[in-house]
């Protein structure tokens, strides 16, 4: 595929939208059908601009769902669609009122720019049409990690403002969870116990200690973070609580949650769901990474060409070792 470009010697965007362009995306068909497929793009609008994708990240979260099938019904829901809200690229072209420059590397959650092929989040193709106002600028120097600025994000806003407790007790070792573990240490926090079942995730914990939860018979927490998205383990949770303590649901949840009543009665008990991020949390953790408060060292296990993107998928899904699967789009320009 060509570069888009500004008109010859201009040195700025031009106010003529380039003609549409294709790009090559992944393609969830139906459950665990899954093609690379080309895909026509529409013309951009003044405030829109064209991304190069360099890398996106597969979530073993809303993505496994989609994937598998069991992703909750909600507004825009179906197939065929496209995945990935966590992509890395840059700018090829920007729109006259779009306010970026050629070259700039940016974050983008996903975009919608696919016709009838929906985008369900629309990030996991080698070029995207996206409003200026949906992506942020990210340094340089962070490259492939910054497809991690989501779950960065999500965890902040897990974490809520300063008038809410700080995990005490984070239940998964996922990248979540170890985003949320550092977070919470950068905040000032005391250093959380994070529970983690299988023994190889175990690894990796910086400034605090990831235990088997069979190991601990501690029942005073004063905040418990689930990012596990276990629908299971809820009345467990509530059974670990000091008095008025509080479960904060981090995760995704697939199933429908319970819990039996007693036990939350005499605890008096609070649960808090975490919804999706922010602008703001986006741009908290930009600020955190790029000063070099937030370390993403550690997080992306397994890299593989976009053109291998079946494989990668079904690893990133099936392997428990793989902690991130990133996705490398720069051959496909």
């Amino acid at each position: 595929m060509g570069t888009l470009s500004s008109p010859a010697g201009s040195g700025i965007p031009g106010r003529t939208a380039p003609t549409p362009r294709r790009t090559l995306a992944v393609v969830i068909d139906a459950p665990q059908q899954l093609r690379l497929m080309q895909l026509d793009l529409p013309r951009p609008g003044d405030d829109e601009i064209v991304v190069d994708i360099e890398w996106s990240g597969i979530s073993t979260g809303t993505e496994r769902l989609l994937w598998s099938g069991r992703m909750p019904s909600f507004p825009g829901m179906g197939y065929p669609l496209v995945p990935g809200y966590e992509s890395v690229g840059r700018v090829a072209y920007a729109g006259p009122d779009a306010g970026f420059a050629l070259g700039e590397r940016v974050f983008v959650p996903g975009a919608r720019c696919f016709g009838e092929v929906r985008g369900l989040f629309g990030g996991a193709a080698s070029r995207l049409v996206v409003p200026a106002s949906r992506v942020v600028r990210c340094g340089a120097a962070v490259g492939e990690s910054a497809v991690l600025l989501a779950l960065a994000a999500t965890a902040r806003h897990a974490l809520g403002t300063t008038d809410n407790a700080p995990p005490d007790l984070i239940v998964g070792h996922g990248v979540l969870g170890r985003l949320l573990a550092r977070l919470s240490l950068v905040r000032g926090g005391a250093p959380p116990v994070v529970w983690e079942s299988n023994p190889a995730r175990r690894e990796g914990a910086q400034g605090y200690e990831a235990v088997d939860p069979a190991a601990d018979s501690r029942r005073d927490y004063r905040a418990i973070y689930d990012v596990s998205g276990d629908a299971a383990l809820l009345d467990g949770l509530i059974e670990r609580l000091a008095p008025g303590g509080e479960v904060v649901l981090a995760g995704f949840y697939s199933e429908p949650l319970t819990f039996r009543f007693a036990p939350a009665f005499m605890r008096e008990a609070r649960i808090r769901v975490a919804a999706e991020w922010r602008e703001n949390d986006l741009a908290d953790v930009r600020l955190l990474v790029e000063t070099g408060c937030l370390s993403l060292d550690g997080l992306i296990t397994h890299r593989a060409e976009a053109t291998q993107a079946a494989d990668a998928y079904r690893t990133a899904f099936d392997d428990p070792a793989c902690l991130k699967m990133v996705l490398d789009w720069r051959a496909c320009q």
